[in-house]
């Protein structure tokens, strides 16, 4: 499987001219240059095929293109042969349960796929507006603070953004645990400059979780060149939208990481001699984004969720690749670097993540003011933390006493332990309905949890775990007392 169209009848012959690293420069001195986009077939004697994608005209005669693979050992005057089409994917049935490339080649070992596979192009236009659905259906994940303050939607956009270590992989991880049973579509996930040790962790937990056999990996490593890693996106969508389009069922489109995207693209752009734009970012980053973003839509009856992981360089979140990401999400889950420090996971920061989903219309009017009243309380607290680090709660007014002791109660409800930690804590990993974590946090609010220890909130599901660790808890220091 090669992934490219066979059905060019007089293909176009050109030589290698030039080779500077991903970039390379065709010329077709005997017939006229293939289209921007076209793939053209390297025609050499190193084992694994040499995929080519013409990204411009230098003149009439030459084209300058990227390389899907490694150049070394690329020379001049290799022959190269046009595909008369752009780069191609398999798709359908028989990519289920595998592990893909940028240009569809199977990479897990297994068997060859079908000779009578589907290819599709990695270049499809979005649908029209006439043919998009809104997403107002609420997507529950059982992750507490992620339901409560940053729904998300069926057929919607959500994005995570954090520094380095905060978090990014294990909440897509978790995310995909979560919905193991009650999500019954196809999962396309998207490795987008993946470690090769990530890589092997999501294939094997994919294979433990029972998954696999509805999932597609499409992996793009760090060790492969940028246009590899620039077009494994696009590869992605494209697998996804024929389930959503073909098949008329349900994905989950699943990308870790598309700040990586952003970079290969402005590594492409380096190489092909365009001056840089703000903070050295390529110049077509708007277009770049936006051309990818707006693929990912939902059609009549089916739904295609998106859940992207966005690394934020140096913790900058104005960097101009975070804020032009940011602008096309539904849901923006912020990660915050001081939570991680101070042992709150999912470090997710409630006063900084927004979704546009979180409107009475939509999530009802008690889950509205509940997340309102939450936010208000987190917010005054983060107020008085300047005064209690100089003066001290006792300091406080009576009511403000009162909303610190409630905000510290929240902050540890809202953490939860993961099933995909589970291994290195040593705590089962709990899923909670939203209907529970609601209840959990209005009791919360409304002083029930008062004189409750702050450590029986920590790390729990719902609210009747704590309450069972509070009493666990009062009957050791009960039974220790009656020792003494």
């Amino acid at each position: 499987m090669t992934g490219l169209d066979k059905n060019d009848v007089e293909p176009a012959q050109g030589r290698v001219v030039t080779v500077r690293g991903a970039i390379v420069d065709v010329e077709f001195a005997d017939s006229a240059l293939p289209p921007v986009h076209t793939a053209l077939r390297v025609t050499w004697d190193r084992p694994g095929a040499m995929l080519l994608e013409v990204q411009g005209h230098l003149n009439l005669h030459t084209a300058r293109c990227i390389a899907l693979q490694n150049t070394a050992g690329l020379a001049r005057g290799t022959p190269v042969r046009s595909t008369g089409a752009s780069v191609r994917v398999p798709v359908g049935d028989a990519v289920l349960g595998r592990l893909l490339d940028v240009v569809g080649h199977v990479r897990d070992l297994g068997p060859a796929l079908p000779a009578d596979t589907p290819l599709r192009s990695i270049h499809n236009p979005p649908p029209t507006l006439e043919q998009e659905t809104a997403a107002i259906e609420v997507f529950e994940t059982g992750i507490k603070v992620i339901d409560l303050l940053a729904p998300m939607a069926q057929g919607g956009k959500a994005a995570m953004f954090g520094g380095a270590g905060v978090g990014k992989t294990v909440l897509v991880m978790e995310l995909i645990h979560a919905m193991v049973e009650k999500y019954r579509g196809i999962s396309v996930f998207a490795g987008v400059g993946e470690r090769l040790r990530e890589g092997h962790e999501m294939l094997s937990d994919m294979r433990d979780s029972g998954m696999l056999a509805r999932t597609v990996l499409v992996y793009g490593q760090m060790n492969e060149p940028p246009g590899a890693r620039w077009r494994v996106p696009h590869s992605a969508l494209t697998i996804a939208e024929y389930f959503r389009d073909q098949k008329r069922q349900n994905v989950l489109l699943l990308m870790d990481n598309v700040f990586r995207f952003v970079q290969a693209g402005s590594e492409v752009s380096t190489l092909l001699g365009r001056l840089p734009s703000r903070v050295g970012y390529q110049p077509t980053l708007g277009s770049e984004v936006a051309a990818l973003q707006e693929r990912i839509a939902s059609v009549a009856g089916t739904a295609v969720t998106a859940i992207q992981a966005v690394y934020v360089p140096a913790d900058d979140f104005t960097d101009p690749a975070v804020t032009t990401i940011s602008s096309h999400m539904d849901s923006m889950i912020m990660l915050s670097r001081q939570l991680a420090a101070e042992g709150f996971y999912p470090a997710v920061d409630p006063l900084a993540s927004t979704s546009a989903l979180l409107d009475p219309l939509v999530v009802g009017v008690e889950h509205y003011r509940i997340a309102e009243r939450a936010r208000e309380t987190l917010a005054r607290f983060k107020e008085l933390q300047d005064i209690i680090a100089l003066l001290g709660v006792e300091e406080l007014a009576a009511s403000d006493r009162l909303v610190v002791k409630r905000a510290r109660r929240l902050q540890r409800f809202l953490s939860q332990p993961f099933m995909v930690t589970e291994a290195f804590t040593g705590t089962p990993g709990r899923t909670v309905t939203r209907a529970d974590t609601l209840a959990g946090v209005r009791a919360i609010l409304e002083g029930e949890a008062d004189a409750w220890a702050e450590s029986s909130l920590y790390m729990v599901g719902t609210l009747d775990d704590a309450r069972q660790k509070e009493l666990a808890s009062t009957r050791a220091t009960s039974a220790g007392g009656a020792a003494k």
